[in-house]
């Protein structure tokens, strides 16, 4: 049995313990939490599961290391603390404790994009002789394990494409909707994500990663995107769009060969089905695509919902899932930070129910 914590309760972090709790080969030990107005609350509870699972939630850093688990999931927001996310991860990391972790994203392969950023980090992963992990659905799976498998069944590629397609309405964090991506802000205004560099900061390494498990040498990353605004004012679960304010976003990071993209993360986000009449459309609810251009060519529409008939919900779980599930390939993992080309076939052994 591999003992887990769960660091943080949030809207990744809640699914995080369901998967925990529904795997026969993890035992969850501890609940690691921001807020102190959590602490003392039993970790059902705070994932929304009806029962307590027998442990209650601490905001003591120190009562965790005590636990001694052999790995904490960390699905602790670091979009907008990445050093301070990176201290956490390295501190557990030196206390000889695997991680497995949502963010910083950079980190689900930093060569040749952060590898300066991912230092601290790897040495302490090799320092305490475990593992890190940083993955989810996107960065993650959606971008290096199902491009990767879909490519093992082409004779010649000449693109391969990674597409989000997701209307982002349900999605209930103002801070990533607005000061993040920028939705809300008057067009013209950029939030943090469109700032130079910052796509290829979080999105440079899903290029670099599908390009090393390709063969490929890039010639360099490129940033693209273009904004839509609200035609009428509206709601969303996380806050008001004005009119006139931006309330669609479709960008682009392109890995360049000779002067032509063969690798590309697009990502197409709107907050009313009705914007951005011409870019590209989801499959169902809403979906990763992968296209694959070359002989033969290629699409595969993943496409995301819940039981509670939300594609955003499905999109938290497969995000929290990707990590726990990887765990007990992580925990057998050689030292240091490794990727998804180090691990094996990630699977759901164990979670099939009849």
């Amino acid at each position: 049995m591999i003992r887990v914590v769960a660091w943080s309760t949030g809207n990744v972090g809640r699914h995080a313990i369901a998967g925990i709790d529904a795997r026969p080969d993890l035992e969850l030990v501890g609940v690691w939490v921001s807020s102190d107005a959590k602490a003392g609350k039993v970790a059902g509870e705070l994932a929304g599961l009806g029962r307590s699972l027998g442990v209650a939630a601490t905001s003591s850093v120190d009562e965790i290391l005590a636990l001694k688990p052999d790995v904490v999931l960390n699905t602790a927001m670091a979009d907008n603390r990445i050093f301070e996310a990176l201290a956490d991860i390295e501190k557990l990391l030196r206390a000889g404790i695997n991680v497995v972790a949502s963010g910083p994203v950079f980190l689900q392969y930093p060569t040749g994009v952060a590898v300066g950023m991912a230092e601290g980090v790897t040495k302490a992963a090799l320092d305490g002789g475990v593992s890190l992990f940083v993955n989810g659905v996107d960065p993650g799976f959606a971008n290096d394990a199902l491009p990767l498998a879909l490519t093992g069944i082409s004779e010649r590629i000449e693109e391969v494409r990674c597409v989000e397609v997701l209307n982002y309405n349900t999605y209930d964090q103002w801070m990533i909707l607005h000061d993040v991506m920028g939705f809300g802000m008057p067009m013209g205004e950029r939030g943090f994500l469109l700032n130079d560099g910052v796509l290829t900061m979080a999105w440079g390494s899903v290029i670099a990663q599908l390009a090393a498990g390709l063969g490929v040498e890039l010639d360099g990353i490129e940033e693209w995107y273009e904004q839509e605004p609200a035609h009428e004012t509206f709601q969303v679960d996380s806050g008001t769009i004005d009119k006139g304010t931006v309330a669609a976003l479709h960008f682009e990071v392109r890995g360049i060969v000779n002067g032509k993209a063969v690798i590309v993360l697009e990502h197409v986000t709107r907050l009313h089905d009705d914007l951005g009449a011409t870019w590209p459309k989801p499959a169902g609810a809403g979906c990763y695509r992968v296209v694959v251009t070359g002989e033969p060519n290629y699409t595969l529409d993943l496409q995301l919902l819940g039981t509670d008939g939300d594609h955003n919900t499905a999109g938290l779980k497969a995000t929290a899932m990707r990590l726990v599930n990887a765990i007990p390939a992580v925990v057998d993992a050689k030292p240091g930070l490794v990727t998804a080309l180090d691990l094996p076939l990630i699977t759901g052994k164990g979670l099939v129910r009849t």
